[in-house]
């Protein structure tokens, strides 16, 4: 059974029923967001757009758009070398997106295999994405079939700039979902969603490490820079679902079920700082569902940005006192 929300993961702080919200002008779905080296604000709804907030906008400023990928923007970052954008796209693969808005696919595919979820990415200073393909056989779409059948379908991918080469840096996990670098880039911090897991991954060859089971469904992370890594945490798990994942006839069954009928992520807000080893430091919650279904976080400053799968807007709260 899930465990209790207790010690660390205790819900006192519920500063994020005490959120700003900054709507898209249009759809919805913001599920990551950044701020650029301008201080930029950049999200990506489920119609395509990728929306760009100017510096030191307030809620009530409307963002341009920039370019509709004509996909599903999921995981946003930088390109530390030339500030453009490296959007994961969930149905057309790694992108780049130049100042002028111009769109530029990087990878679809790796070996003879087809990149079918590409999630959340993590961009090193040569410029070498690390990012993850979240299932090798459903699509965005079934995500909840893919973590009913519960199999290790994903995995984590290398982009190299410099050769055009796409790699397999590790397989078999299990809904990968949200990469962050360590500051000195030799370590992968990753997310599995459906084991509510923080693998440590070494990139020198090492074997990877499970450094903490969640009390919640992880989704993005990002690195602050310091050691420290913020997870968005979508749900707190669901006993319903864990009950099933012994039976896996039984979870075939499920899985032909209505959506209505089969679990559903629980509609409260919930974001984790995590270090190196995956000690939780701090947790923020929302339990009145405010702004729900958090699948992204980024730090700026003492404010935190937050994106969701569902929500109108992505949201912006203080870390301060």
């Amino acid at each position: 059974m899930p465990p209790e929300f207790a010690g660390v993961w205790s819900p006192d702080d519920r500063s994020l029923d005490r959120l700003e919200v900054f709507r898209l002008p249009a759809g919805a779905g913001p599920e990551d967001v950044v701020v650029d080296s301008m201080g930029r604000l950049v999200a990506g709804g489920e119609d395509g757009t990728i929306w760009r907030w100017p510096a030191g906008a307030t809620s009530q400023t409307v963002p341009e758009a920039v370019v509709n990928t004509g996909g599903r923007p999921l995981g946003v970052e930088i390109d530390p070398r030339d500030g453009t954008l490296i959007v994961c796209d969930a149905y057309r693969g790694l992108l780049r997106i130049d100042h002028d808005g111009a769109v530029t696919e990087l990878t679809s595919r790796v070996g003879d295999s087809a990149i079918l979820v590409c999630n959340n990415a993590a961009v090193a200073a040569d410029g070498v994405v690390y990012f993850t393909d979240s299932s090798s056989r459903y699509q965005l779409s079934e995500w909840r079939r893919d973590m009913l059948e519960y199999r290790p379908n994903g995995r984590l991918l290398r982009f190299d700039p410099a050769s055009g080469d796409t790699d397999l840096v590790l397989d078999e996990l299990y809904f990968p979902n949200g990469v962050a670098l360590s500051p000195d880039e030799s370590t992968v911090m990753l997310a599995e969603t459906s084991t509510h897991r923080l693998i440590r991954i070494p990139l020198d060859g090492r074997a990877p490490e499970v450094v903490a089971d969640l009390a919640a469904y992880p989704d993005n992370m990002s690195a602050v820079g310091d050691g420290t890594y913020w997870v968005a945490l979508p749900s707190p798990r669901l006993p319903a679902l864990e009950k099933l994942l012994p039976h896996p006839g039984l979870r075939r069954v499920v899985d032909k079920l209505p959506d209505a009928v089969k679990p559903k992520p629980a509609r409260y807000g919930l974001v984790a700082l995590v270090d190196g080893d995956g000690q939780v430091i701090r947790t923020l919650h929302g339990p009145a569902g405010s702004y729900c279904m958090i699948t992204g976080v980024r730090q700026d400053g003492e404010s935190l940005w937050l994106g969701s799968l569902t929500e109108p807007g992505v949201a912006r709260v203080g870390l301060g006192g």
